[in-house]
């Protein structure tokens, strides 16, 4: 019987990108994608995550376990911080995304610099950063830049618009770093348009998947 996942997202985006990221790496695993755009909506008005989203997130949660899957996927760094209530509710293991990219990152250098088009997006990220780094015993500089429109800009379908904002940004950033985070599966697309930098840039959905296909590879 072939195992399977569920992935919460909490906007459109990122939906397509993981699909098909799953896809090609455990072609075999049936996923099962659970999307509430109200989440991260909520998230941005509200500037931080709430406890009423820590709820739904939670009660999505619980509801892929009822599913019978076999690992829950939480798509959305934004929301992060979600999965470590949620572990206590549930006895499936739960991904985060980027939980493997905060790895590797303190592993690349201790001069990081974190990127985001949503403000609710960075400070979730940078705590999970310096989590990783205190397990190393690790001391971190961490630039923090936030593209603000541009996660706008995506949504009203001007992609190319996106990309230059976010583009000049981690170009400026590169300068002073040892790598770079895009804090969001949104932006993981320029990774490829980056590659003449100086440093390494990382995107989460490449490594989060892997990840996933390592736990689920575990069971």
């Amino acid at each position: 019987m072939s195992k399977s996942v569920a992935v919460v997202h909490t906007g459109p985006v990122t939906i397509e990108p993981i699909k098909q990221r799953c896809k090609e790496a455990m072609p075999e695993v049936r996923v099962i994608n659970i999307m509430d755009d109200s989440l991260l909506n909520d998230c941005r008005a509200a500037g931080c995550l709430t406890k009423a989203v820590t709820q739904r997130m939670c009660q999505y949660f619980i509801i892929a376990e009822a599913m019978g899957v076999d690992v829950i996927f939480n798509a959305c760094s934004s929301v992060g911080e979600t999965v470590d209530v949620g572990e206590q509710l549930v006895s499936v293991p739960i991904v985060k995304i980027d939980e493997a990219m905060a790895e590797e990152a303190v592993d690349l250098g201790t001069k990081i610099g974190v990127v985001a088009t949503v403000p609710t997006t960075l400070d979730p990220t940078i705590r999970l950063i310096e989590s990783k780094a205190k397990e190393q015993g690790k001391k971190l500089e961490i630039t923090r830049a936030l593209c603000s429109k541009a996660f706008d800009l995506l949504l009203a379908g001007k992609a190319d618009e996106h990309d230059r904002e976010v583009m000049e940004e981690v170009k400026k950033l590169s300068a002073k770093v040892d790598v770079v985070v895009l804090a969001q599966c949104s932006m993981a697309r320029l990774v490829p348009l980056l590659s003449d930098l100086p440093v390494p840039v990382l995107a989460s959905p490449d490594s989060g998947v892997w990840r996933l296909k390592e736990v689920l590879d575990s069971l």
